[in-house]
């Protein structure tokens, strides 16, 4: 598949799922994904690290976290509908669980959302941190896309510049997504998850069928499918390095546990050389 081709088919996943993506993923620790994101920066970055860079920002749940403690955030992301429902929520009143500090220090320094692909982004300057969370490198599922956004982003990242992301792990394709089925649902939206894992080929599709709640006891149905490869630890290390990375940490949780086997996520914290 070429890129333009493919590039169309990355662009439409959440397409549907965009407006009840935070609700339905509401098990996300967002606040400890920025916890865990400003300490590996304070521990492993620059001394003075400002701009930070979210590849797959999506709808800017981890985006407007990080910009409430302080760092310019820029969002790259190719959905669309994503970005809307970012740039809706960021021009919000603001969450109750936000503090009057970290709303007052977010609208003083907007965040800059740019609907690109991550394989192939531009931007204006270079940034002194990136991160991408929640697997979103695992829907980059051609040959050679992961490759593709490690050397993109080792063109904007200054030199030392660091990279924080995670992954969903073989054991999770195998073991937790497989071919089980799962309902999803909050107030006025129900989510019917299938999933087919193809050992061979590494490719996992989610079939997704979202039930809206309309009113008047009616429901609108509309149907989605995605899909994510399975990146293996040896492939990841192996890309990062051939893009001009050096690994620091690969941590099994967000308390800096060492990776093994049986995670369920890795999380990767990687140097611009």
């Amino acid at each position: 598949m070429n890129m333009e081709n493919s590039a169309v088919t990355y662009g439409r996943q959440y397409s549907v799922l965009a407006p009840y993506y935070e609700k339905l993923n509401s098990e996300a620790d967002y606040n400890k994904y920025a916890d865990f994101i400003e300490r590996e920066i304070k521990l492993h970055g620059k001394e003075k690290t400002e701009i930070v860079l979210e590849l797959a920002c999506g709808t800017g749940a981890v985006t407007r976290r990080l910009a409430e403690r302080g760092f310019d955030m820029i969002g790259v992301d190719i959905s669309e509908n994503m970005l809307s429902e970012a740039y809706r929520i960021e021009h919000s009143l603001g969450s109750e669980t936000e503090s009057v500090a970290g709303r007052r220090r977010r609208k003083n320094s907007e965040t800059l959302y740019l609907c690109q692909d991550i394989r192939s982004f531009e931007l204006y300057g270079t940034v002194s941190a990136a991160v991408c969370c929640l697997d979103s490198l695992n829907y980059l599922t051609d040959p050679g896309d992961l490759e593709k956004c490690f050397k993109t982003l080792h063109n904007y990242l200054e030199p030392n510049g660091i990279f924080i992301f995670d992954v969903n792990t073989p054991y999770k394709f195998q073991n937790i997504f497989a071919g089980r089925d799962y309902i999803i649902e909050s107030e006025g939206v129900l989510c019917a998850w299938q999933n087919e894992y193809n050992e061979k080929s590494k490719i996992c599709r989610f079939y997704l069928s979202l039930f809206t709640d309309c009113g008047n006891g009616k429901w609108i149905r509309s149907d989605e499918i995605q899909s994510e490869r399975c990146y293996s630890m040896t492939a990841i290390k192996r890309a990062l390095k051939k893009c001009g990375f050096d690994i620091i940490g690969v941590y099994g949780d967000m308390n800096g546990s060492p990776a093994d086997i049986k995670n369920e996520r890795w999380f990767f914290t990687a140097k611009r050389i």
